[in-house]
């Protein structure tokens, strides 16, 4: 297939690319013009079959303005304002709505005839139960309420452009390239480098899903599911102080952590705990890392610093 991606050079985004160039798919990786990252892809591009990776950089505000090739498939993972400062501002998320439906709009253009967004646990809002696909929506965030409010005007224009919509709910994605700020790099830089974690209360179940997995899922729902919306997480729910004690145990003990520390953040108390048997009977995916496994890679690409400084 021909698959454009947006928001090619994030996290999720450049291992999805990987992913779906490994499948021999052909990816239109959109970014930003002035992303720092366009260079990962490159290196992805270097490991592939040449000429199956296209660079198209635009800004999601001009997603409509995109043209010159035929695409079978899209996959949307852009959304600016993702980070925590800006998950409760009601301004920059619902502009996030404006340019995924103009995406849908340039999908259709294209002659997609798939369209996989990359949605959120945060959609849920505060659950202490399992959740399935078809759990009521409560958003607290306004992160939260945006991806709802996409999830239901696509559906609509998507049928209308008689294109398959597939609607993803994301749990906590963690694995080398993640974001230094996020629960897992910040507890493996602080103990390795022998520091004190301030963490909040962490008395909520979690759930963590590796990178890889990630991306491999949202390839599966592409290729082989049918429409829907879909949990995406592991198999691997437990407290969140499970994981912390055990990402403590894998750094060897060094440094310490203290609960209490810090406030909630903006999706509020939630336990994460998703049922994931849809994706498990649609598709042919299974996470394939344990929590351990993934923090040893995690801990790897911390240790051999890509840019030359002093390992950890």
């Amino acid at each position: 297939m021909q698959v454009v991606v947006t928001g090619a050079t994030s996290f999720i985004g450049a291992a999805t690319v990987k992913k779906l160039m490994e499948a021999g798919h052909r990816v239109f990786a959109v970014v930003r013009p002035a992303s720092s990252n366009m260079k990962h892809l490159e290196t992805i591009e270097a490991g592939n079959t040449p000429g199956s990776l296209s660079i198209c950089p635009l800004d999601l505000a001009e997603i409509r303005t995109l043209h010159g090739f035929l695409a079978d498939a899209w996959v949307h993972i852009g959304w600016d304002g993702a980070g925590s400062d800006n998950r409760t501002k009601r301004d920059v998320q619902q502009r996030n709505v404006t340019y995924a439906l103009d995406a849908v709009e340039a999908a259709a253009a294209l002659g997609c005839h798939r369209f996989l967004f990359t949605g959120s646990q945060a959609e849920y809002g505060v659950w202490h139960q399992t959740v399935a696909e078809d759990t009521p929506c409560h958003p607290v965030s306004e992160y939260g309420k945006a991806k709802v409010d996409f999830c239901e005007k696509a559906k609509i224009l998507c049928k209308q452009k008689n294109m398959e919509y597939i609607h993803t709910r994301i749990y906590s994605v963690y694995g080398p390239g993640d974001h230094p700020y996020s629960l897992v790099q910040s507890c493996l830089r602080t103990f390795l480098e022998g520091g004190s974690m301030k963490l909040g209360e962490c008395t909520q179940n979690w759930n963590f899903l590796y990178i890889d997995d990630a991306a491999a899922a949202l390839v599966s729902l592409l290729t082989e599911a049918p429409a829907g919306v879909y949990n995406i997480g592991s198999s691997d729910t437990r407290p969140l102080r499970s994981y912390i004690e055990e990402m403590y145990a894998l750094c060897g003990y060094r440094g310490s952590y203290s609960y209490g520390e810090r406030p909630q953040n903006a999706e509020g108390p939630a336990d994460l705990m998703p049922d994931i048997s849809r994706i498990l009977r649609e598709t042919s995916w299974r996470p394939a890392r344990t929590f351990a496994e993934g923090i040893y890679e995690t801990l790897h690409s911390l240790r051999e610093d890509p840019a030359g400084n002093k390992p950890l």
